[in-house]
């Protein structure tokens, strides 16, 4: 080999050659993280998922085993607000910040729980829960005329006669034209919207990875507002029509819950 062979192969990489190298390396680390990110925010998702439907079939277990269905925690307690002796305290959840109307964890044996005891999602939010707090005596339908919430006590589920439906939980495609009491059309509800035909008498829900940094746009809000109206559908990207949506939502209709207390004999 001659010198000048010698001394080209000896050089080693140019500063061109160096910057390829690296631009080269640093793409194929950013599209690692890119996808490592990607799959653990569906494994967060597909969690949380599973988190929940654990949780409506302990808030049915709860159901046939007392006979009613578990009022609300509170920001006081992760137990059911009232002890479910009487009224539930917060049949809806309550305005902020920041809201009420938790998962009563401990009332149902939630496993899945933060220090203070309060059933949580993947991202580490609590886990929210509405219960109808329609009463005998202003719904159609019920022979009862009791004052107390319905569906919270068993002395009236058990007296009152499975015709009594709730009329006030309602789940919206979209927090447009919605009011304190309705999607505001047929068209926008997920569920039944007409009064009295109303079938949900339960939502739990999360409130997705956004949830703790409190962002989100008008659909996500209607879900922590206080009143009775949620919203639900497929997650939306930040700059959506009516905001970024990453809430997740699930309920019990009533015929359900009903389907459930006469196959365990607590009913009729």
């Amino acid at each position: 080999m001659t010198t000048a062979l010698r001394l080209r192969s000896a050089r080693g990489f140019t500063l061109t050659e160096l910057a390829v190298v690296v631009a080269i390396i640093g793409f194929l680390m950013a599209t690692a993280m890119y996808t490592l990110s990607a799959q653990t925010e569906q494994r967060n998702f597909e969690e949380t998922r599973r988190r929940l439907e654990a949780a409506r079939e302990l808030i049915l277990a709860f159901a046939i085993v007392n006979g009613r269905l578990p009022c609300p925690a509170t920001n006081a307690s992760p137990d059911e607000a009232g002890g479910g002796a009487t009224a539930c305290t917060t049949p809806y959840p309550v305005a902020g910040p920041p809201a009420s109307g938790f998962l009563p964890a401990r009332s149902i044996g939630y496993q899945v729980v933060d220090p203070e005891g309060y059933a949580i999602d993947a991202w580490g939010n609590r886990i929210r829960y509405a219960v109808s707090g329609v009463t005998a005596g202003t719904i159609t339908g019920c022979t009862g005329t009791s004052t107390t919430p319905h569906f919270t006590s068993a002395t009236n589920l058990k007296t009152n006669g499975i015709t009594c439906r709730p009329d006030d939980l309602v789940v919206c495609r979209s927090a447009t034209g919605i009011t304190a009491t309705d999607c505001g059309s047929a068209g926008n509800a997920v569920t039944n919207h007409s009064t009295p035909n109303k079938p949900v008498v339960a939502v739990l829900f999360s409130t997705g990875k956004n949830g703790a940094l409190g962002s989100g746009g008008i659909d996500e809000a209607a879900n922590v507002n206080g009143d009775q109206v949620f919203v639900w559908h497929v997650p939306a990207p930040v700059g959506a029509t009516n905001g970024e949506f990453d809430d997740q939502l699930m309920w019990i209709t009533v015929g359900e819950l009903y389907g459930k207390l006469i196959s365990a004999g607590v009913l009729p």
